[in-house]
Formats: structure tokens, C-alpha cells, sequence
């Protein structure tokens, strides 16, 4: 009788245990660092994560950044728990030590991102931009497109004069004659294309595969693994709808950005949505760039990309 009252009390420990461990699962915030033109701003701007989270008791707080870079700066300190960045901005922040994790990833877009000349201009091809001044957001996915274009013509990082520029300013400069060739991502590229009869110099076809990635500081994944498998659900339900909702997606982006719905359209016709779990081969893509960055002296130090591999079969 005596063991069977130990045994129950022990039962009854165990299963206090287990319940807590199980409510310390969910977080009681979640801060989602977003740029106003990504799938985040989608995410945010329906309300579907907020409502889903809302259930779990989870308060979601969105905080605006205005680049990737920028973006990992914040979820490095701690600013921010999952973020949402092109191919660039991870490999870099690993450089600064950043304990981030691949959640998932996009599906490529390489027709989204593209080196741009003036209309009259007399650069004709990627070779003609040695001497020349080129415009980017430094860090950026554009970046490893500018890199990668380069070297597949024969020229080296140092053969341009990089001027590294926010989107914004970069427009400026563009406008007024102040750079000769701009590198810049959608839906930037399909505004200068379609106000200023920019000239698509070279996209990233056959270059780049350029992915967007989801990511989180690494506390925060293992920490809360069924919130992280959450919004990786929550980004594959939002790019289904914004796949198959073309015109509302314009919409809502261009309210969030204040572009037109017009260059939006644009925009989102070479821009696919999706949610893939990262894989051994997307693995060896980003640590590619990881080498090339090395190579041509932006990153500081070589980076092992798979050291931020991140599962959900391990928690």
C-alpha cells in the first residue's frame, strides 16, 4: 500500500512537471522585427499570426526596420526574436557572431533583384561598369548579386567604385546622375523601372538563386520550437493565399510601402511566395556566398553557415 501511494505521489510530480515544461513552451511575447515590403508586412498587415498567437496567449509586437542588415543587428541584441532577410544579411551577421537559426526559406526569385542603368546610358554590359560607380544597400542580398556579376565578367570588387546607399537615397542619386549603375532589389526595381525608365543591366538569373530567409536568435528557437514551427506554418498559409491573391497582396503592399498598387502588380509577378524547410542544398548555396564574401574581404572572418541549422525533430 505504501509503494502505491510513493508511486502515485511520484505520478503526480511527474505530471506537474511535464505540464510545466509544456506551458514554458509558449512565450508570453513574440517581437517580429519586418521591412514594409516583405511577406512579414502581409503577415502583419492580415492579422492572421496576431489572432493565431493571440489564443496561445502570446502578444506579437511588430517592429519596423528599414533593411535585412539592420534587421540582425536587432536580433543579435535581442531587440527581436524572428526576422525575415535575403541571402546576404545572415551570412554577415554570423561574421559578427550573431546565434541566429535558419527556420526555413523562400522559394528562389532571382528575376527580383537586378543591376540598372540609366535609359540612354552607354554601359551595355556588366564589363562596361570597370571605373564606374555603383550604387547598393551595403550588406544586402543585392550585394552577392553585384559580386557574383563581377566575377562572372571577368571583373573583381575593386574594378567599381561602390557607393553604398538606403534604398532612398540611392533613388535620389539615380535620378540626378550621381551614380552610374544602381543594384536593388523589388519592388524598388519595378518603381525605377516603370518612373524612370531605368535599363535591366542583369538580374540574378543563373547567377543567384536569391532566397529570402526566415530566421530567429537561436535562444528564442529552441527555447519556444512549436512558436518558431507556428509561423513557419503561418508563412506557408499566407504565401498560399498571397499566390493564389495576387491583386490583394498589391493591395495590402502598397499601403504598407505607399508605392503604387500598379508597381506592385509588377512587381509581384516575378515574385513567389513560399515557406520551404531548409535543406543540405540550400546549406551549401548560402555558404557559397559565405565564401565569396571572404574572398573579396566583406566579411571579416570565414563563416561555417551550417553551424545555424536549426530543427524541430531535435526539441
Amino acid at each position: 500500500m505504501k509503494k502505491l501511494v510513493i508511486n502515485a505521489i511520484a505520478a503526480v510530480v511527474l505530471l506537474s512537471t511535464v505540464q510545466v515544461a509544456q506551458a514554458e513552451t509558449t512565450p508570453k511575447e513574440v517581437n517580429i522585427g519586418y521591412q514594409k515590403a516583405n511577406i512579414f508586412a502581409l503577415l502583419k498587415y492580415r492579422g492572421t499570426l496576431d489572432a493565431d498567437f493571440k489564443k496561445q496567449g502570446i502578444e506579437v509586437h511588430w517592429i519596423e526596420f528599414t533593411a535585412g542588415p539592420q534587421m540582425l543587428e536587432g536580433l543579435n541584441v535581442g531587440s527581436i526574436d524572428l526576422a525575415a532577410t535575403g541571402d546576404a544579411p545572415p551570412v554577415i551577421a554570423q561574421a559578427a557572431k550573431a546565434d541566429l537559426v535558419y527556420l526555413a526559406h523562400s522559394p528562389a526569385s532571382p528575376k527580383t533583384e537586378a543591376i540598372v542603368v540609366p535609359e540612354n546610358s552607354t554601359i551595355k554590359t556588366v564589363a562596361d561598369l570597370k571605373g564606374k560607380r555603383v550604387a547598393l544597400n551595403k550588406g544586402s542580398d543585392v550585394n552577392y548579386l553585384l559580386v557574383a556579376a563581377l566575377e562572372n565578367a571577368g571583373l573583381t570588387y575593386k574594378d567599381i567604385t561602390p557607393v553604398y546607399l538606403a534604398p532612398s537615397d540611392a533613388r535620389a542619386a539615380f535620378q540626378r546622375g550621381a551614380i552610374d549603375a544602381w543594384v536593388i532589389w523589388d519592388p524598388f526595381l519595378a518603381e525605377v523601372e516603370t518612373n524612370a525608365k531605368a535599363r535591366e543591366l542583369k538580374n540574378a538569373v543563373g547567377l543567384v538563386p536569391h532566397y529570402t530567409f526566415f530566421l530567429a536568435s537561436r535562444k528564442f528557437a529552441e527555447g519556444y520550437p512549436q512558436t518558431a514551427e507556428k509561423l513557419i506554418d503561418e508563412l506557408k498559409s499566407t504565401s498560399d493565399w498571397a499566390n493564389t491573391h495576387s491583386d490583394a497582396t498589391a493591395d495590402i503592399l502598397s499601403k504598407s510601402t505607399g508605392l503604387d498598387k500598379s508597381i506592385w502588380a509588377k512587381a509581384l509577378a516575378r515574385m513567389p511566395f513560399g515557406a520551404e524547410r531548409m535543406t543540405p542544398q540550400v546549406f551549401k548555396e548560402q555558404q557559397v556566398l559565405a565564401d565569396k564574401f571572404k574572398n573579396v574581404g566583406l566579411l571579416p572572418v570565414a563563416v561555417n553557415v551550417n553551424s545555424a541549422t536549426w530543427s524541430l525533430d531535435k526539441h
